[in-house]
């Protein structure tokens, strides 16, 4: 390892370590924007959601509305680690 790692390695140490609650909060938004990235395809690119019923479609969306609403909660949380 060259002087200037040796120098520079133990400035970065930590700088990605978080709590086991902080990790599950990144998590649990990573895959919750997994299944909001699902729900958005479905309702915006599916022939088949024209085939649902018009409630159920107005509750799917207000559902989809409510999880990006819930990512960015937990978006501003994460920066503020």
């Amino acid at each position: 390892m060259s002087e200037l790692m040796r120098f520079v390695m133990p400035l970065y140490a930590g700088v990605n370590d978080m709590q086991p609650y902080q990790q599950r909060v990144v998590d649990e938004k990573n895959e919750l924007d997994q299944k909001a990235t699902a729900l958005s395809e479905f309702i915006g690119n599916s022939p088949l959601f024209d085939d649902v019923d018009p409630e159920e479609q107005e509750r799917m969306k207000l559902q989809n509305d409510i999880m990006w609403q819930y990512s960015e909660v937990l978006g501003q949380r994460i920066a503020a680690f």
